[in-house]
C-alpha cells in the first residue's frame, strides 16, 4: 500500500511549524500506524534527513503516550488508540493529515510529541489515600457494593491518554479528571479525602488552562477506554458538595 503523509514538523515548542508533505509506499497492510512511521523514518534516516519525532512506548494500546490526530481525530479512525490502528483501515493512495494533540495545556515539544505533564500534575494535586501500611488486607474485608464496584473500574480504566483534551474544542480535561475523582470517590478508601481531593484537582485543571465543560461529548466518543461522559456530571455534582463544605465549615 502507498500513502501520501501530511505530517506536522516542528523543531521545538518555540518554533514555527508546518506541514510537510511524505511517500509512504510498499506498506503492508497489516502494518500499525507506528510500525509505518517507522517505515518512512528508516528511509528519512537513509536519506540524512531528520526523522519524524513521535510519541510511542507499550505499543499493546495500554500507556496512551501514542498521541497522534489523524485526518483531524485524536487517535484516529477506529476507536482506541493510535498504535491499535492498521493501514488497512485506510484506502491505497489515501492522504493522511498527522498532527500532535491541540490543547494550550499541551505545548508541543518536538514535531508530534507534546508536553502532557499536566496531567501528571492533576493526579499528584490530589495526593495519596489514607490507608494503613504493611501487609495487604483482604480482598473481602471490606464491603463495597456491585454497583459502586463497577463504576470505579469503570473510571479506572482511564489511561491519561489526553483525547478527550484533543478532541474538545474547548480543550477541556473533565472527562479525565471526572474519572480519577470517580474511581477513588466511590470506594471507601477513599472517602478521608474526598472533599479535598475534588477541590484541588478542579483547581490544578484550571490553573494548567484546560478549557470549561459545554458538553459537546466529543470526549466520550473519542475515549479509547469508554469513559462515560456521566462522570463529568459526578464530578460536577462533587465539586458543588466539597465547595459548600469547604465554605461552612472548612474541609481539612
Amino acid at each position: 500500500m502507498n500513502f501520501h503523509l501530511k505530517v506536522w514538523r516542528q523543531k521545538s515548542a518555540n518554533a514555527g511549524g508546518m506541514l510537510r508533505d511524505y511517500e509512504a509506499k510498499n506498506i503492508p497492510a497489516e502494518a500499525s500506524f507506528l510500525e509505518m512511521l517507522d517505515i518512512v523514518n528508516e528511509e528519512l534516516i537513509q536519506k540524512n534527513d531528520e526523522p519524524i519525532a513521535f510519541d510511542h512506548d507499550c505499543r499493546e494500546g495500554i500507556c496512551g503516550s501514542c498521541s497522534l490526530v489523524i485526518n483531524g481525530v485524536a487517535h484516529g479512525p477506529k476507536r482506541g488508540t493510535t498504535c491499535q490502528v492498521y493501514m488497512r483501515n485506510f484506502r491505497d493512495g489515501d492522504t493522511i493529515f498527522i498532527e500532535p494533540f491541540r490543547g494550550r495545556a499541551f505545548p508541543i515539544v518536538k514535531d508530534l510529541i507534546v508536553n502532557r505533564k499536566a496531567l501528571d500534575r492533576i493526579i499528584q494535586a490530589g495526593g495519596y489515600i489514607t490507608a494503613r501500611t504493611g501487609s495487604a488486607p483482604d480482598a473481602n474485608s471490606i464491603a463495597i457494593a456491585k454497583k459502586d464496584a463497577d463504576l470505579a473500574m469503570d473510571a479506572a480504566a482511564c489511561i491519561g491518554c489526553g483525547a478527550c483534551i484533543a478532541a474538545c474544542p474547548n480543550s477541556s480535561a473533565m472527562l479525565f479528571v471526572s474519572a480519577k475523582v470517580a474511581h477513588l470517590g466511590l470506594l471507601p478508601q477513599g472517602q478521608p479525602e474526598r472533599k479535598r481531593r475534588t477541590l484541588k484537582m478542579v483547581q490544578q485543571m484550571d490553573d494548567e488552562g484546560f478549557g470549561n465543560c459545554s458538553n459537546h461529548l466529543e470526549c466520550e466518543a473519542i475515549c479509547p477506554a469508554s469513559v462515560s461522559g456521566e462522570f463529568i456530571t459526578r464530578l460536577n455534582r462533587e465539586y458543588a458538595l466539597a465547595s459548600l463544605a469547604a465554605s461552612t465549615v472548612g474541609v481539612e
